[in-house]
């Protein structure tokens, strides 16, 4: 299995990509999580302005993607993540992980959207009030990454 992963501009539908995703093993899929992330208009947000580095981050994201394979039974992953200006309750990124069985696909849902927030390559910029500004990477995200290191 190898993992579905897009960067793009345009919206994504959520009901389109889980049919696609249980396309792939229909008689073993039992089970399919997913996180949708949106722009959330918190503090006077009005948008947010995604960018990367092409070729960068789908290599980080597959790295991502085949630990989570290598943790987990799974049966499919698809990860979208779009990049450039996007307005307040604009869907920014989706997961979805098919397995057979429903711990699997919670746990390997949640374990690619930690890392995605603390390892993906991505820069964010906030608009608030007519003015920009960079966001800075959150401890808070890294301390919830942290509990998925094997000791």
């Amino acid at each position: 299995m190898s993992a579905n992963i897009h960067i793009q501009v345009e919206p994504f539908d959520v009901s389109e990509e889980i049919e696609a995703l249980t396309r792939e093993a229909p008689q073993a899929t039992g089970a399919v999580a997913t996180f949708t992330g949106y722009v959330r208009g918190d503090d006077g947000l009005s948008a947010l302005t995604l960018e990367h580095y092409s070729g960068m981050t789908e290599r980080e994201i597959q790295r991502i993607a085949a630990e989570a394979e290598k943790r987990w039974p799974l049966l499919g992953i698809t990860i979208i993540h779009r990049v450039g200006r996007l307005k307040v309750g604009e869907a920014i990124v989706l997961v979805a992980v098919a397995a057979s069985h429903r711990a699997a696909a919670f746990q390997a849902c949640e374990f690619l959207m930690d890392y995605l927030k603390t390892r993906a390559p991505f820069w964010k910029e906030e608009e608030r009030g007519g003015r920009t500004s960079w966001v800075d990477a959150k401890s808070s995200d890294d301390s919830q990454a942290e509990r998925w290191k094997k000791s």
